[in-house]
């Protein structure tokens, strides 16, 4: 759907001024890497995160650390063990290793798990923030369009006189 509308958008910005004797259309770009990169507050929500993710690597390490413990000593003393003990062990194992799975795809499983429900909420007030500053730079440059470099679009060549990244960088960080 954006590679629809972005298609679109290029072919209006390409015949509109073919068609009409008012100001050349003026168009503009943001790295958003950048400005992520650079913001105090991007820099704090992604710090935030960064330590979630390191304290629940920590605890997939530390289960899997305690399942290969309890998988040596399995082996070691299966020999000895009866029938049913070793099924009952067995099958401890595997909820051991079955309960790992489960919590590490709760909390990384691509677009679901809580990691990236928590960058959506640590994140979402410095994008607004952000987009608000983009349009407000946009409007006083006099932009009709304004692209991410570091987005989904693709950008095949950029001027870099159109770059507005460092604008509003500027702004962002003086608060205005």
């Amino acid at each position: 759907m954006k590679k629809v509308l972005m298609l679109f958008a290029v072919t209006v910005m390409l015949t509109v001024p073919a068609y009409s004797q008012t100001a050349p259309l003026k168009i503009g770009y943001v790295d958003s890497e950048i400005i992520l990169k650079q913001l105090p507050e991007a820099i704090k929500a992604q710090g935030q995160l960064d330590a979630l993710i390191e304290k629940w690597n920590a605890s997939v390490d530390s289960m899997s650390t305690v399942l290969q413990s309890e998988y040596a000593d399995y082996q070691k003393q299966q020999a000895n063990m009866p029938d049913q003990k070793k099924a009952e062990v067995q099958q401890k194992l595997i909820k051991k290793q079955q309960d790992i799975e489960e919590f590490r795809r709760s909390k990384f499983a691509q677009g679901t798990g809580e990691v990236y429900r928590k960058q959506e909420e640590l994140l979402k007030p410095v994008k607004e923030k952000t987009f608000k500053t983009i349009e407000t730079v946009a409007k006083e440059e006099g932009m009709a369009f304004v692209f991410d470099k570091a987005g989904e679009i693709l950008l095949l060549y950029a001027d870099a006189s159109y770059d507005i990244t460092y604008k509003v960088l500027d702004k962002l960080k003086r608060g205005k």
